[in-house]
């Protein structure tokens, strides 16, 4: 996909199955009542494999009807700048389930509205890897990676200075519907715009 605008075009079908993906696994988590912290961070580790796999036949079935090398350097260049930004995610959500078994004891608090900041780290983390890509796709990109880095930081800000309240106050579900509403609807918000909008002008 050497083309600016046919960036534009990728865009937008990963963008809503992403979004799609986002408030589908919410849903779900609270119907399947995952509350516990080590669970909540499993599901939604595995919810992104999920949502990575996703786009990757998203975009390989593009290339495919488009006749294009899937693997070009323009792809390798948004792989390279989207990795270490999520590695570091990964990391911090690894770390993360590994402490929180290691505290978890019978009878003790073991509830995801502990985990309500971990989402909000996964989308200023998540917002760098889209600012980075930007470069090599579009401005709009960009701008949208910074959606993602102030929702997260406004969250943290919030939970810090504003809401002075004890995390084991929210309630575990808050954590699967803040999840929903940054990568759910975001992402859902993202695709519709690129598909009413039409083709990407070439100066972004």
């Amino acid at each position: 996909m050497e083309r600016s605008a046919l960036y534009r075009r990728a865009l937008a079908p990963i963008m809503t199955f992403a979004g799609l993906i986002g408030i589908t696994a919410a849903v779900l988590g609270v119907f399947l009542r995952i509350e516990s912290q080590t669970g909540f961070i499993g599901y939604w580790l595995s919810v992104a494999v999920i949502g990575i796999a996703g786009a990757f036949l998203l975009v390989r079935r593009q290339a495919l009807k488009s006749a294009e090398s899937f693997w070009s350097p323009p792809t390798r260049r948004v792989a390279q700048a989207l990795l270490p930004p999520l590695t570091v995610g990964l990391f911090v959500g690894l770390c993360t389930f590994t402490k929180c078994l290691s505290l978890h004891k019978p009878g003790s608090n073991d509830d995801a509205g502990d985990l309500f900041w971990m989402t909000a780290v996964w989308a200023v983390f998540y917002g760098c890897a889209l600012h980075s890509a930007g470069f090599s796709v579009s401005r709009g990109l960009r701008l949208f990676g910074w959606l993602f880095i102030a929702v997260g930081i406004g969250v943290l800000f919030s939970i810090i200075f504003l809401m002075r309240a004890e995390l084991s106050a929210f309630p575990w579900k808050n954590s699967h519907w803040l999840m929903a509403g940054i990568f759910g609807v975001l992402h859902l918000a993202y695709g519709i715009y690129l598909y009413v909008t039409g083709e990407e002008r070439s100066e972004l």
